[in-house]
């Protein structure tokens, strides 16, 4: 996380210290780094320059609008999946016509919008949808956009839970049916087909699956071509893994190097979808630990966040650092994360908040020299964490701040009980 440095054993944010933030704002607080944002997403755009291409960010990593206004000015696209997430990105500046719609469960009412505002295509998950769209096109007397998210059958080697390629995976058409369904597009009046999508999965790092469900597209728009169905633009998802600990990604440049040489002299435009390796390391999520509990067998540090803050250590068992905001001795930033794999000195706690469910956790054996009062950060917690943070055990939201030009901005306000409570009501009396 090359925004987030240890400088006199405190933890900064480009030049701010996250202490200020956590002093500032409160705990638990998300905090972003807006030149980590822009730079992850240029590597995409820088990579693809003089190429017909969008790199559309998958805002489910982190639909905040600020940052989708950030990745918005610098002419990113955006890859949805869901009317809201289209009416964020309409409001964070986006121009409809980069916008791609993706889902397996898209409702007419999405639909029926997504041909107002003008999108660049929908991706098709299936027949039913197919004729869902093709209808509602028809009742607007207009053609919509189409392409279809192949399903490749092909193991991207990570979590089951991330992994979208395979055929037991609810995503995306067989391809053994694709021409079939092609053909029986290209009949129909109110659809206009013009691409071919493909999402494999997750936090992949390694290229080989990409290029393996590139090759089996690449075959299948050739025998598309030969029936007369010509596709104009290939995209080819996200799943671009990031380091949370000791992962060697490839970098977005060379993913797409390996892409652009395999693509030889294709006339197709490209379309990606990155989500999570344009914001996972652009941000931290701070706590404060509350509590120290020792019994016999383990010790606890009993933080203010929780798993409906960040879930992912509790869904996916996923690994996230975790270190102080200020070192408690003269180690080295290197020794600091060898600590927290259990390689110097302090005890082995389980990092867990407050909800009640045992599952609740955000960390397990972690070595950490703290106390009760110390300020923590999650590390790589800017993709899936406040956009899947819930109200469990009527707990308020995070506060949610961005870095910019070494300065804190205020990009979310924390919840309040109030705020949770609108909107219910009880019931009338007798």
């Amino acid at each position: 996380m090359d925004s987030f440095e240890y400088r006199n054993n405190r933890l900064h944010c480009e030049n701010v210290l996250l202490s200020d933030v956590a002093q500032e704002f409160g705990t638990p607080t998300y905090v972003y780094s807006r030149d980590a944002i822009e730079l992850a997403y240029l590597e995409y755009a820088n990579a693809l320059e003089g190429r017909d291409a969008m790199v559309c960010y998958a805002i489910k990593a982190n639909s905040n609008i600020a940052v989708l206004n950030i990745l918005a000015r610098l002419g990113a696209g955006f890859d949805v999946v869901s009317q809201g997430e289209l009416e964020r990105v309409l409001k964070a500046g986006a121009r409809a016509e980069r916008v791609v719609f993706s889902g397996v469960s898209k409702q007419s009412v999405e639909i029926r919008y997504a041909l107002q505002v003008g999108i660049h295509c929908f991706n098709i998950e299936s027949e039913a949808e197919l004729e869902r769209v093709n209808q509602v096109a028809a009742e607007l007397s207009v053609q919509a956009p189409i392409s279809f998210r192949i399903n490749p059958n092909v193991d991207a080697g990570t979590h089951p839970y991330i992994s979208t390629g395979l055929k037991e995976n609810k995503f995306g058409i067989d391809i053994d049916e694709a021409q079939r369904i092609y053909a029986h597009a290209a009949s129909l009046e109110h659809v206009n087909i013009i691409g071919m999508d493909c999402h494999i999965g997750s936090q992949l790092t390694e290229i080989a699956p990409f290029m393996d469900a590139m090759d089996k597209l690449l075959i299948l728009i050739d025998d598309l071509q030969e029936q007369g169905i010509s596709i104009q633009h290939l995209d080819l998802g996200g799943g671009l893994g990031v380091c949370y600990t000791d992962e060697v990604p490839p970098s977005a440049g060379d993913y797409i190097a390996a892409v652009l040489e395999k693509m030889a002299d294709r006339d197709l435009k490209l379309i990606f979808e990155p989500g999570r390796s344009i914001v996972a390391n652009a941000g931290v999520l701070l706590t404060e630990v509350e509590y120290l509990k020792h019994n016999a067998t383990k010790n606890f540090a009993i933080v203010d966040a929780a798993m409906n803050d960040m879930l992912r250590p509790s869904l996916y068992s996923a690994y996230l650092e975790i270190v102080p905001l200020t070192l408690q001795d003269a180690a080295a930033v290197s020794e600091v994360k060898d600590a927290t794999k259990g390689e110097s000195l302090g005890r082995l706690y389980d990092v867990v908040g407050p909800v009640c469910e045992s599952g609740d956790f955000l960390g397990k054996d972690r070595q950490l020299n703290i106390q009760a009062g110390d300020l923590l950060a999650v590390c790589s917690a800017g993709a899936y964490g406040f956009t899947m943070s819930s109200n469990y055990n009527t707990r308020t939201r995070a506060a949610e701040v961005m870095i910019d030009d070494n300065q804190m901005f205020e990009i979310r306000t924390r919840e309040t009980v109030a705020d949770l409570m609108r909107g219910e009501k009880l019931l009338p009396k007798g």
